[in-house]
């Protein structure tokens, strides 16, 4: 059946959708203890990131109407098995991640409901319901769920917006904190600072994953990825700088909501709510379009046969439902445990592991992006240029694997290599 497509809007609003998620309301109150240096991290990791964007937006002119983003070129550059591994750590992070993203927008949700903080046993239904409600929404189509993803990002970027434009009339020079508050040299401190920003960007590839929805991909993506990747550097950085100069340090460090507390301070209550909704909405926004998210890249996988055949089949909106539902239930079970006491910990473990397994294939992706040029004889006319952007997304990307530190690494390998014996068993299934 032929579905709906969507266009420069929506594949935009996926990108800066799943990128800011509930997590940037709370970012600058974290840096904001290491001292403006944190300014250099941004545009650090903002600049591998416009790097990466650029890979994942050339790739996308190459490799046209083929969903799946990450595992499709690293398939393409390496092979099955690399493919395979990409595909299943992705995949892997998706579903942990997303249960991180439902216990934010509950944190978010108890600014209003201040029960949400002492009730369990309704935060956590109040989370369910949310997964399952979007999950619904998804089975409607990716038509739908872009509509829903353009409109929550629509919404998330106004208080945001809000506070930069308007904030900029409450700056003061004198709250802005020094360039370096630990103590430590520069030299240790900037990658740390840098590690901190490097989980705010992950999502720059989300336009490439649906590739078979979108109209004109080899044109919408490239555009959709750039774009996206820019809007959200440009909030990042210039809502960091403009709280610098609204919240004094010994205030912002500590703020559960510092957009949300220069937002009282710019318009009183009423601003303190209409940017704490924001936080709200935004982790929706990320929700729906990492639950789209969650059923593209294995059914991509699944096409090639390297993923279970249950997972390519669609419904009549031509949505791979029951992968969604397969990714939702994990989701959920996920959060179940992290509700459960003595779990916590182990949960933000395997949240951190999650991260690792996005890293990798930004890894892959870049070496890829060299094999695939030189492979279809396209790098002559410009064979440094090539070569340069391929090193450098590389180089960038295995720096933010050293800096996750050598336990997550550690573990994340090992997370990747458990898909190893699904490997195996479905090429044994499918051999001749």
């Amino acid at each position: 059946m032929e579905t709906k497509k969507v266009g420069l809007i929506t594949a935009t609003s996926l990108v800066v959708g799943n990128m800011i998620g509930a997590g940037i309301f709370l970012i600058p109150a974290t840096l904001a203890s290491y001292g403006s240096i944190s300014i250099l991290g941004w545009v650090f990791t903002a600049a591998g990131a416009l790097i990466l964007a650029r890979i994942f937006s050339n790739l996308s002119k190459l490799i046209i109407n083929k969903s799946g983003g990450p595992y499709t070129y690293s398939r393409e550059g390496f092979g099955d098995f690399i493919g395979f591994l990409v595909a299943w750590g992705y995949w892997i992070s998706i579903w942990i991640s997303n249960a991180a993203v439902a216990i934010a927008i509950i944190g978010a949700l108890s600014f209003f409901f201040p029960i949400l903080k002492d009730d369990p046993i309704l935060s956590i239904s109040v989370g369910l319901s949310m997964i399952w409600f979007l999950t619904w929404i998804n089975t409607k189509g990716v038509s739908t769920s872009g509509k829903v993803q353009v409109l929550t990002t629509i919404l998330k970027l106004a208080p945001l917006v809000f506070v930069i434009l308007i904030g900029i009339f409450f700056f003061e020079f004198n709250n802005f904190p020094a360039f370096n508050l630990t103590g430590n040299p520069d030299f240790a401190t900037f990658p740390v600072v840098a590690a901190v920003t490097l989980y705010a960007f992950l999502g720059i590839e989300c336009a490439t994953i649906p590739a078979e929805n979108i109209k004109n991909p080899e044109k919408i993506i490239p555009k959709a990825t750039m774009l996206g990747t820019i809007i959200v550097t440009c909030v990042y950085i210039l809502g960091t700088i403009v709280l610098f100069g609204i919240l004094p340090v010994d205030i912002l460090n500590v703020s559960p909501a510092p957009f949300a507390e220069a937002g009282k301070i710019i318009a009183g209550d009423y601003g303190g709510y209409f940017v704490a909704a924001g936080a709200a909405i935004s982790g929706i926004g990320a929700l729906n379009g990492w639950i789209l998210i969650s059923g593209q890249v294995p059914m991509a996988t699944a096409k090639d046969g390297l993923f279970p055949e249950i997972f390519k089949r669609e419904n009549k909106n031509g949505v791979p439902h029951l992968g969604l539902i397969i990714g939702s239930i994990l989701t959920s079970l996920i959060m179940l445990m992290n509700f459960t006491e003595g779990l916590v910990e182990q949960f933000s473990f395997m949240l951190n592991l999650t991260v690792l397994t996005v890293l990798i294939p930004y890894l892959f992706v870049a070496a890829s992006y060299i094999i695939i040029l030189v492979d279809k004889k396209l790098h002559a006319n410009n064979f440094i240029k090539t070569f340069v952007l391929g090193s450098l997304g590389f180089a960038y990307s295995l720096w933010a694997i050293f800096g996750s530190g050598s336990e997550t690494v550690f573990y994340g390998f090992i997370l990747l290599l458990l898909g190893v014996p699904f490997y195996v068993y479905g090429k044994w299934k499918t051999r001749k």
